[in-house]
């Protein structure tokens, strides 16, 4: 399992505090204002090495971003450092040092590959999961930082670039082994988007146009068709969807499609976007969550559910922009910030049933933590595996939260 951790503009931007171990709030049941859903505050009981745990994050961390395998929490700092945690309590394992300048192009936990690789500037460094050990270190072709990362059936890929706005990039791919380089290619790109990989290709989107390579030879292996606009790209599973860019200033966006991940044709697509995307996620089994807002003003919208492989929508439930992720068939993110009975929590809705699912499919929301609120623009890391955990970043007051999945 290979997790893509993009740490990009505002998410730089991160004072540290006190995050500490503050006290967990919260009534036995609440009902979000407005049409929302009830929910309780039910969690499951969770027996295995996860533990509800909370640490404060050094400053490079919190200045950087965050995963989380099955396994541990990994942190990548904005030296380029890389961090270890433990599952069981957040303490730090192992740190891998590192004392780089620049942007950072993000994380790539690789979970089979035992491999965490970040990339600061012009310089991106890898560090063995199990051990804590440097893998290996790799540099950017001359006058080139890296923009942004990936990684496919164990081979990390990178964007570098000499000017973030530009058009055109180097794409490079190298093992994930021990760094060695396997092929770079100039490609077209939309600058600001990141990279998608999966399935042993890597696919980059230059606003008309999506290209397909393979991973460990670099070889074209398909292109979408004329007339297929594609400024941005969401994955998840084996899908692969297209929709209008979250950086667009535009007031319409090109409709959403679905393209095979194999050919890039179309395939068919429940519907058109009504309102501007700003960020998607896609469960294994198909069932996109896409956050729609006005173009002016995101701050507030709607989730949006379509089920890929059945071709139609299936629910929606208003929101405020917030973080998002999709674990053991829920759809995870925070309740919105605007609502005064519940706000600062973590909510989950069953995929298919949506915000009015009964029973065991009703949506849940945990207590409110201070690293849930919304002024902590807190991140969500979802470490799969059964751990039946999730873990929230707060951005704003370094500090993760290991809870159960409500």
């Amino acid at each position: 399992m290979v997790r893509r951790f993009a740490v990009t503009g505002a998410a730089l931007l991160v004072l540290v505090g006190c995050a500490g171990n503050a006290a967990s709030g919260g009534s036995a049941a609440s009902t979000t204002a407005g049409a929302g859903p009830s929910m309780t505050t039910a969690s499951t009981s969770v027996s295995g090495p996860w533990r509800a745990w909370t640490v404060s994050l050094s400053r490079g961390e919190a200045r950087g971003g965050c995963g989380a395998t099955a396994h541990q929490v990994v942190c990548a700092t904005d030296s380029g450092a890389l961090v270890g945690r433990s599952r069981a309590d957040g303490r730090v394992t192992w740190t891998v040092p590192a004392h780089d300048r620049g942007r950072s192009a993000g994380l790539v936990v690789d979970a089979a590959g035992e491999r965490a690789v970040t990339g600061v500037a012009d310089v991106l460094r890898a560090a063995n999961l199990r051990t804590g050990a440097r893998a290996w270190t790799h540099r950017a072709p001359t006058g080139r930082t890296y923009a942004a990362l990936g990684a496919a059936d164990g081979v990390v890929l990178a964007l570098a670039t000499s000017d973030p706005s530009s058009r055109t990039a180097v794409l490079e791919a190298v093992r994930a082994s021990d760094g060695r380089s396997l092929w770079h290619r100039t490609v077209a790109r939309s600058a600001g988007e990141p990279l998608a990989a999966f399935g042993g290709r890597v696919y980059t989107a230059d606003g008309t146009r999506v290209t397909a390579r393979d991973a460990r030879t670099g070889a074209t292996v398909a292109t979408s068709p004329a007339g297929v606009e594609c400024p941005h790209l969401v994955t998840g599973g084996h899908y692969l969807v297209c929709t209008g860019s979250p950086f667009s200033a535009g007031d319409t966006f090109p409709p959403m499609r679905r393209l095979d991940p194999a050919t890039l044709k179309p395939l068919p697509t429940p519907r058109n976007t009504a309102d501007k995307p700003v960020r998607g996620v896609i469960s294994d089994d198909g069932v996109l969550v896409l956050y729609e807002a006005g173009a002016e003003d995101t701050s507030a919208g709607n989730w949006y559910a379509y089920d890929l492989e059945k071709d139609r929508g299936l629910w929606s439930t208003y929101a405020t922009e917030a973080d998002a992720g999709v674990t053991a068939g829920r759809f995870v993110t925070f309740t919105p910030a605007n609502d005064s009975a519940g706000r600062g929590r973590v909510i989950t809705i069953d995929l298919h049933s949506g915000p009015r699912g009964t029973g065991s499919a009703a949506p849940r929301m945990s207590p409110a933590y201070a690293q849930t609120r919304d002024g902590e623009h807190p991140v969500l890391l979802a470490p799969g595996g059964g751990t039946g955990h999730v873990v929230v970043m707060a951005r704003t007051h370094g500090a993760l939260r290991s809870l159960p999945l409500p």
